[in-house]
Order: structure tokens, then C-alpha cells, then sequence
């Protein structure tokens, strides 16, 4: 058996949710498709997802905004009529997402959760039905009475034990079975939200209950590239890499599969493949537990915007016992998380992603800093990029350091901040942002084009 995961870009038009049904069918192994909500069609398309936000949020402050209800309802409605569809199920989808929007708004995050939820629910409904027209024996499974069961943490659910159990007795259903991905249901019964592309998530939670041999997620592209396309072009294809490699490109920007998404399927210790719906005959890329390191230190390079560090200091903080500690105290009274703490024996800087905070409340934070730790000095520096060099090859390699130095210097990119030491496969390299492409441009060249593999 196996799990496939199809994301928005493979189920935005009947011509794209036909290509998923012949993927689907060539192989019998592929039992359990799990469904993201549509996503663009075009470049300046909408994803559903994002009406469904718009929507929410305009619903919390006004009444129901019916020009974007009818925008929502024409996505599915086009995908209906692309493929001959009954129009019972168009009527099914309007009956639940204006049922959604009645509910009670008295908790924002709550019913933001239950909108967000419906653009999976309800195009699994639409992709159930579609494959029965075809003939073939075709469930929609609803997480809630299959045992999907989450944290309650709106937008950022993290999956609960026993739902693994639960979810394994799908193994006894019959035909292809059709799961909503993003969301589950908390013990009290209420929607919850995985962080925003979370139905590779849900893949990879039921490829670990089900104990499938594989789990393959279909994209719009033909393998991870080395490096985001974007930068530099037409970049070295990754044909093998293992999950820690993954998960720290993917934290580190690389898009094709949420960083959290590996964590089930690690567990379980099944293989990932991900592949191209648009090209399925592509050899696309498998995440594994153990590779052959044969390409060299280096398998990929990511990078990401939207940085900031709180840079402190304070002479012999080293002697001062629970420093760090009252410090991060701090931040987590702010409801903050952080992503590094690099730090020296009278120096640390804590970086953050800037998107968690206003100036109001930057100005509180330094306050409380500066009274209650007494630094020698406290500053922030905003408009970081953070580029992530990875690879299994460095914990065998010497000298890897040194060449990603080189390579940047001679490109004239000044490096706010290193930090290596807290990850044998990864070193992370701070720069501003003005110099993100350069300095990605400079790594790739060095590690992947001059260097000998």
C-alpha cells in the first residue's frame, strides 16, 4: 500500500485532476490520496486557500462578503464542469462552506481554522466524486471519524498519539480512499489547522498509521532542486537525500515539502518520493534514511528572508548563572519563538523571524531587557537572510567552512553571523537581505559548478 499526496497546483483545473486520476489507477499500490485545496491555476491566480483567509477575516469584521463566497464557489464549480460532474456536488460544497460561515465568531483563530479547513474537506468531496464517475470505488474519508486527532492549537496543530491507532483500521476500508489533508479534529471536537501547506503533514501521518511502504508526495516540479531555481539557473537535480538534509532545507525556504512533514515518516522509517504530477514519469527525488555520500560536502543550499537578531552583551555573562534563560523567558512571555541562538562567552544574539512583532512591541522587549538583565549593550538588526548550507558529506569533509567563507568574501558579501557546531549536516550563514542572491549564487558556484566531485 501506499499513500500520495497530491498538492494545490495538481488539483486547480479538471484537466489537472484528471492527470492525478490516470497517476492514481497505474498503480494499485496507490490506495490512500490525500487532497490539498485548489491552488493557482495561473501565475496571478488565487489559491483557494488565500480566498477562504480573505474571506474569513472580511467575515469577522463585517457580514458575509458574497462577492468572495461566489468567488470560492466558482474555483470548484469550473473544476465540476471541466469533468461533467453532477451538480449535487456543487450544491454539497455551498451547503457546507455557508454552514461554516454561520458558526460562532466569538474566537477568530477558531473559525479562521474551520474556513481554512473546508478548502481540503471539500475539494476531497469533489475528487471522491469525480472518481466514481469514472467507475471505480471511491471514499471521502472524514478525519474526524477515521480518528485524526491534533492538538488544540489553532494554525499549528501537531498530530496526537493515538491517532495512529485510530487511523490504522482505514487499512480494513475498501477501494481508494480520499483524505482531506491540512486539518483534524481536537479531543473537544473542533477543527484544527496544521501551519499553512500542512497536508504533507497529514501524508505523512497516515503513511506512518497505515505502515505503508512508501510515501510519495506529487508537486509541480520534476525533483528538490540543489538550490532554489529562482537564483541560479537550471540548478543540479537532487536525486537522493536523507530526512535530515530534507528537514533543514525545508525549514531553510526550500518549498517543495513542509518541514514538519518528514517527522512521521521518519518515525516509521518510510521512504518519501517526491514527484511530478505534471511529468510522472520523472525520476524525481526520494528521501531516505541513509544515502551514499558520492556528490561531495554539499547536497543542497536554501535561503529565507524576514530575519531579525537581538544582539546582547554583557562582560563575563559566561559566570552569570540562568542568563540565558531569563533572556528566552523573556521572549516566550511575548508569546515569541526563536530560530538560533549563536552565542560567545560575552555575547548572544537570539534571531527571529520579524513577522512575530511591531515596533510597539520591540520596544517593550529591549525595556525588559535592559532592566532586568543590565547588558552592556542591546541592539536589533532587521532585514536578515538566512542561507543554510547542507549536506551529510560535512561530518566526514574538512574544510567545508572554510570554502563557503572564501566563496562569499570573494563575491563581497559581508557575514553578519555563522553558526555551526548544533548540526553535522548544516551551517547557517547570516547576511542581509540585499545580499541573499549573491551569496546563494557565490555557494552554488563554489560547491556545485568548480568543485570536483
Amino acid at each position: 500500500m501506499r499513500v500520495v499526496k497530491f498538492g494545490g497546483s495538481s488539483l486547480a483545473s479538471g484537466k489537472q485532476l484528471e492527470k492525478v486520476f490516470q497517476i492514481v489507477m497505474s498503480d494499485p499500490e496507490r490506495k490512500v490520496v490525500v487532497v490539498s485545496a485548489p491552488g493557482k491555476r495561473f501565475a496571478d491566480d488565487e489559491k483557494v486557500t488565500d480566498l477562504l483567509i480573505e474571506c474569513a477575516e472580511q467575515c469577522l469584521v463585517h457580514n458575509i462578503p458574497i462577492e468572495k463566497v461566489d468567488l470560492i464557489m466558482e474555483r470548484y464549480s469550473s473544476i465540476a464542469n471541466e469533468l461533467s460532474l453532477p451538480n449535487e456536488i456543487i450544491r454539497e460544497i455551498q451547503t457546507d462552506l455557508l454552514n461554516r460561515l454561520e458558526k460562532d465568531k466569538s474566537k477568530p483563530d477558531r473559525f479562521m481554522d474551520l474556513l481554512k479547513a473546508s478548502g481540503e474537506d471539500n475539494n476531497a468531496k469533489l475528487v471522491a466524486a469525480y472518481f466514481q464517475q469514472q467507475g471505480v470505488e471511491a471514499h471521502y474519508i472524514d478525519p474526524k471519524e477515521a480518528g485524526l486527532l491534533v492538538s488544540n492549537e489553532p494554525g499549528n496543530a501537531q498530530v496526537l498519539p493515538e491517532s495512529y491507532e485510530r487511523l490504522f483500521s482505514l487499512k480494513d476500508r475498501s477501494g481508494i480512499l480520499i483524505f482531506p489533508g491540512f486539518f483534524g479534529y481536537s479531543k473537544e471536537g473542533e477543527v484544527v489547522t496544521f501551519s499553512r501547506s500542512g497536508s504533507d503533514i497529514t501524508g505523512s501521518i497516515l503513511a506512518n498509521a497505515l505502515r505503508v511502504d512508501l510515501y510519495e508526495n506529487f508537486t509541480d516540479v520534476d525533483a528538490v532542486y540543489s538550490v532554489n531555481p529562482t537564483i541560479v539557473n537550471k540548478p543540479k537535480e537532487i536525486r537522493e537525500l536523507t530526512y535530515r538534509e530534507m528537514r533543514e532545507l525545508s525549514y531553510a525556504g526550500f518549498t517543495v515539502l513542509h518541514d514538519e512533514a518528514l517527522v512521521p515518516a521518519f518515525h516509521a522509517g518510510i521512504p518519501v518520493h517526491i514527484k511530478n504530477t505534471n511529468n510522472p514519469s520523472a525520476q524525481g527525488t526520494r528521501i531516505v534514511f541513509e544515502r551514499d555520500n558520492t556528490n561531495g560536502p554539499v547536497i543542497g543550499i536554501a535561503s529565507d528572508q524576514g530575519f531579525c537578531s537581538i544582539y546582547v552583551s554583557k562582560y563575563l555573562m559566561n559566570r552569570e548563572v540562568g542568563f540565558g534563560r531569563k533572556l528566552l523567558s523573556i521572549f516566550e512571555d511575548f508569546g515569541l519563538s526563536y530560530e538560533h541562538t549563536p552565542s560567545g562567552i560575552d555575547d548572544l544574539s537570539v534571531i527571529l523571524r520579524e513577522n512575530q512583532f511591531d515596533l510597539e512591541m520591540e520596544d517593550e522587549i529591549i525595556h525588559r531587557i535592559e532592566t532586568e538583565l543590565h547588558p552592556d549593550v542591546v541592539k536589533i538588526e532587521h532585514g536578515l537572510a538566512l542561507i543554510m548550507v547542507v549536506g551529510e558529506g560535512m561530518r566526514r569533509n574538512v574544510g567545508t567552512m572554510a570554502r563557503a567563507a572564501k566563496a562569499l568574501a570573494k563575491a563581497k558579501v559581508n557575514i553578519e553571523m555563522i553558526n555551526q557546531g548544533s548540526s553535522e549536516v548544516s551551517m547557517m550563514f547570516g547576511v542581509k537581505e540585499i545580499e541573499e542572491k549573491r551569496a546563494v549564487q557565490a555557494l552554488y558556484e563554489e560547491f556545485f559548478v568548480t568543485a570536483k566531485v
